[in-house]
């Protein structure tokens, strides 16, 4: 760049357009057209948002590694800063400094930012004794065909919104920002039911079956299952593991299958998500339930598997679909970004996968392509950044 010529003057500029921008007038034929207010999620707070918070339509999931030089801790806590710095300013419809598109800032869209930590970050930086002893690589699934492409990195960004511009542009921001410190390993976009059209009710994955009916939705139980107590690292308190699963769908097989054969393989109905045995998608299936003998609901069902046996077996789910271009000679390439939050996904997530594993009816029809796991954070304080809690110990 040249003389003078820094992130701190663009943003000078930028928060000129900010600033009337934020008045929320247009000018129009010399009318005052007054702006709708636009939908805003909290950056700082005790938890990272994008967690607990109502799901988005938009997600993209961005896994990045540290380059060499930049891989100590110093390294780390710059690449923090950063982050949090735009991601406060980008949450809230504000430019991030050094914008060069500031009016696509304007709609933050409830854009929630949430970083996380790989398994091999902590042995890069020089912070081994504070890696959370939860976060462990998950083991092979019967079921896995993973590809290396979907898994790993030190560092992962979670982006969620309701508009996909939104996001699009703030993963601009938040990478270019990095860019001579960390190298992109991949990135996966998803996409769900709109908050607005969906009215509470759960999404449809695109097997056409309703996902996520039995999930975590108070407070107790996100303190209970979720949220870490900082017992093994303190500076972890307020953080959580994301278990990610990239899940191919098998759709052209599952095209030839029938309507109630489906219905059996999942334990539920496709019209409206109810259990076999209920008549509401929020009716507790009745796995006791026969017909001359035989269960209403199979036993190898997805639903019977899914289901916890015990309360340690409980986890937070927040799935999106994704639907990218097929490699060649195959029709399509999609399925299910399965995102799941827990304290410990070795004592919550990996017996409830085991099952499925070994019996799943569904087997045939879903592959697991991607596999990765990230320790989430606390949030930042008030005016302070992602992981302040571990770097300023």
């Amino acid at each position: 760049m040249g003389e003078g010529f820094s992130r701190r003057t663009l943003f000078g500029a930028g928060a000129v357009a900010a600033g009337i921008a934020g008045v929320g007038l247009t000018a129009t034929a010399g009318a005052r057209v007054v702006q709708p207010a636009t939908a805003t999620e909290p950056f700082y707070g005790v938890h990272q948002a994008g967690v607990a918070t109502r799901p988005q339509a938009y997600t993209t999931i961005i896994a990045l590694d540290l380059r060499p030089a930049h891989a100590d801790r110093a390294g780390l806590r710059s690449v923090m800063k950063l982050w949090s710095e735009d991601a406060a300013r980008l949450t809230q419809g504000s430019p991030a400094l050094a914008d060069t598109e500031p009016e696509l800032a304007a709609d933050p869209a409830r854009l929630t930012v949430t970083v996380g930590y790989g398994p091999d970050l902590f042995d890069a930086v020089g912070l081994t004794a504070n890696r959370p002893a939860a976060l462990r690589t998950l083991p092979n699934f019967r079921v896995d065909r993973l590809e290396s492409r979907w898994g790993g990195g030190q560092l992962m960004l979670q982006l969620c919104a309701d508009n996909l511009l939104t996001i699009s542009h703030a993963c601009r921001i938040l990478t270019k920002n990095v860019r001579s410190m960390t190298t992109i390993r991949w990135v996966q976009r998803g996409y769900r039911n709109p908050a607005s059209a969906s009215a509470g009710a759960s999404m449809r994955n695109l097997m056409g079956q309703v996902d996520g009916t039995a999930n975590l939705n108070d407070d107790a139980a996100l303190e209970q299952y979720v949220w870490d107590p900082g017992a093994d690292q303190p500076w972890f308190a307020g953080g959580t593991m994301l278990v990610l699963r990239r899940i191919r769908a098998e759709m052209d097989t599952w095209d030839e299958v029938d309507r109630h054969s489906k219905e059996l393989f999942v334990g539920r109905r496709l019209s409206d998500g109810a259990p076999l045995t209920g008549s509401r998608e929020s009716d507790e299936p009745d796995f006791t339930a026969a017909v001359n003998g035989i269960p209403v609901i199979p036993e190898n069902s997805h639903i019977a598997l899914a289901r916890h046996r015990s309360d340690g077996e409980q986890f937070l789910r927040r799935p999106y679909n994704y639907d990218d271009t097929p490699p060649t000679g195959q029709i399509s390439d999609s399925g299910l970004l399965f995102i799941a939050y827990q304290r410990d996904p070795a004592r919550q997530f990996v017996p409830v996968q085991q099952r499925l594993s070994e019996a799943d009816a569904l087997n045939p029809w879903i592959t697991p392509v991607g596999s990765a796991v990230f320790a989430i954070p606390p949030g930042a304080p008030v005016g302070g950044y992602v992981g302040q809690q571990l770097l300023e110990r």
